[in-house]
């Protein structure tokens, strides 16, 4: 049985330096109690890997306004205008990754895999300096697996046992993100009496969830 801590008491177990994952898209499924207990407790030099940076303001661009990230792996920046400002400024070093590919390299991580083989970038700046491996004749990238010190993600439901049951969207990179980080802390919006997941709803075992805090943001 897991015991829900505070939103402080999780965050306060991440040093500064750690590098993180944090799900949703554009904020959507993003557990934004965590995020704002991050900015809050002023967490810093942080590697950040993430679909997106948001926009100024919310989710994980708070992060990126309270100077709290040195560097951010995502498939895109062009809807946060300040997280632009420190990659051009130095402030801020920002590795892009093509959206599924991203998401592959997080699967890659959490499965213990080596990698992934993909078409995606061959022959643009995007394949610059990365392996290329030839399979029956077609040129593939090889992109490395991502893994992290702590996974920050949010489920719509959790029981006792923290088995989590994901709303809509936020089963894009939640579940993936579940597997590879060493350390999985859930924010969850309801918490429910072991059993009243039905088996086949159950996203993420609980086997996978370390430590569980209750939402104390709207989704």
């Amino acid at each position: 049985m897991k015991h829900p801590l505070s939103v402080t008491e999780a965050i306060a177990l991440i040093p500064d330096g750690s590098t993180i994952m944090i799900g949703g898209f554009m904020g959507v499924g993003s557990p934004l109690s965590l995020i704002k207990e991050l900015v809050r407790q002023g967490k810093k030099s942080l590697c950040v890997i993430a679909n997106d940076t948001a926009q100024e303001g919310a989710a994980i661009g708070l992060l990126i306004d309270a100077h709290s990230v040195k560097k951010v792996i995502v498939s895109h920046i062009g809807t946060n205008p300040e997280t632009q400002r420190q990659m051009i400024a130095k402030e801020l070093e920002v590795e892009l990754s093509p959206q599924g590919t991203l998401a592959e390299r997080v699967r890659a991580g959490g499965y213990g895999l080596g990698g992934i083989l993909t078409p995606t970038g061959v022959n643009t700046l995007a394949g610059e300096g990365k392996q290329l491996v030839e399979v029956d004749g077609e040129k593939f990238l090889l992109e490395r697996p991502l893994k992290a010190d702590f996974a920050l993600i949010k489920a719509q439901q959790s029981d006792y046992y923290g088995n989590l049951k994901y709303r809509l969207t936020a089963q894009n990179f939640n579940p993936l993100m579940a597997m590879a980080a060493k350390h999985v802390i859930v924010e969850v919006e309801e918490m429910l009496p072991v059993g009243c997941i039905p088996p086949d709803d159950v996203h993420t075992p609980g086997v996978l969830v370390d430590m569980i805090v209750k939402s104390e943001a709207k989704a």
